[in-house]
């Protein structure tokens, strides 16, 4: 299945991030991009709890770096840093898009945002914040591109059990 939203991790290092994020793309048909290398190994059980059952619904790749990234990969890119001038919400998403994340401890380099200022992209925080857990930065980006998207394919009704009507 191609799928039309793609989240980028660069050496991510925390295996309890990365574990969350892996849930949030099974939940919502992202495909899940590692940019090596990894704070941990794929096998870590910290990784796996994070993500739960979910890991055989998830679509996953590595590369060796960047580079190696770009040469197999087309689409929308968006980098998302508190460093970036522009407001997540302010970008219209479409077509093949591919969201970009950087390692906790530093974010993505800042090459790669100087060279895509206008497509930088940040979460907006109080002052004193210096950032906001990955996991969930990731999770609010999603969400922004399918709520865009009309949740298209997406369940948005809930339903309560029989013993409740």
């Amino acid at each position: 299945m191609e799928h039309a939203l793609n989240i980028v991790l660069v050496e991510p290092e925390i295996p309890q991030n990365t574990g969350n994020i892996s849930r949030t793309c099974a939940a919502t048909g992202c495909a899940l991009h590692l940019i090596e290398p990894l704070g941990f190994e794929i096998t870590d059980r910290n990784l796996k709890r994070a993500g739960l059952d979910y890991w055989d619904k998830l679509e996953l790749y590595r590369y060796r770096n960047l580079e190696h990234f770009f040469s197999e990969n087309q689409g929308d890119f968006y980098y998302f840093s508190t460093k970036a001038p522009n407001l997540y919400t302010d970008v219209e998403y479409k077509g093949k898009t591919y969201l970009f994340f950087g390692k906790e401890t530093k974010g993505l380099p800042e090459e790669l945002i100087l060279k895509n200022l206008d497509r930088s992209l940040r979460l907006p925080m109080l002052q004193d914040i210096r950032s906001l857990n990955l996991s969930n930065s990731v999770a609010i980006a999603v969400y922004e591109v399918l709520r865009q998207w009309n949740f298209d394919g997406f369940r948005i009704h809930g339903k309560f059990s029989d013993d409740y009507r």
